[in-house]
C-alpha cells in the first residue's frame, strides 16, 4: 500500500502503477443484497436454479455495478491518502464491461495513476483501474475513474 500526504507527492505517481489490491469472493448472499439495494432481482443475478439451466454461463453472475461498486473498497487496499479535509467519489470517465463475473469468482483490482491536476486547491485524481477475476485472461472493467482530495495543506 502506498501512503499520499500531499498533492506533490500524488503527482509524483503520475502514469505509473499504483498497485492491486487483495482479492475478494463476490458470494451470491452478495449478489442478493446488492439486487435487493438496487431493486435489480434479473434471474440471471438471483435465481441460482435457473440461471444454472438456462443462463450461458452455468450459474449467477454478478451486477456489473456491483463490481464497480466495490472500487472504494479496494482502492482503500491500494493508497492510503492522508492529511484530508474530504474526499469525494466524483466521476467515472469510462468504465468497459470485459467478461461476466462468476459467482465464487475472486476479484481484484489494479490501479495506475493516469491523471492529476490541482484544481485551486483541490486534487482531482484520474486514475486508471482493471479488475481482474482469478483464472481469466480478460478482465471484469477496465475504465478510468475520479477522485477528488481536499489536502489540508
Amino acid at each position: 500500500m502506498i501512503t499520499i500526504n500531499t498533492h506533490a507527492e500524488f503527482e509524483s505517481y503520475l502514469g505509473k502503477e499504483l498497485g492491486t489490491s487483495g482479492w475478494h469472493t463476490i458470494t451470491q448472499e452478495q449478489i442478493n443484497k446488492f439486487a435487493d439495494a438496487t431493486i435489480d432481482h434479473q434471474w440471471i443475478h438471483t435465481d441460482e436454479e435457473r440461471a444454472k439451466n438456462e443462463g450461458p454461463f452455468g450459474g449467477t453472475i454478478a451486477h456489473g455495478y456491483l463490481t464497480v461498486s466495490l472500487l472504494p473498497y479496494f482502492w482503500h487496499q491500494i493508497a492510503n491518502v492522508q492529511n484530508l479535509k474530504m474526499e469525494i467519489n466524483y466521476g467515472i470517465e469510462s468504465m468497459r464491461f470485459a467478461q461476466p463475473v462468476l459467482v465464487n469468482s475472486n476479484v481484484r483490482l489494479i490501479a495506475k495513476l493516469a491523471g492529476i491536476v490541482n484544481l485551486r486547491g483541490v486534487t482531482k485524481a484520474n486514475i486508471g483501474v482493471t479488475m481482474e477475476i482469478e483464472g481469466q485472461k480478460k478482465p471484469a472493467y477496465v475504465g478510468e475513474v475520479v477522485f477528488l482530495y481536499h489536502f489540508l495543506d
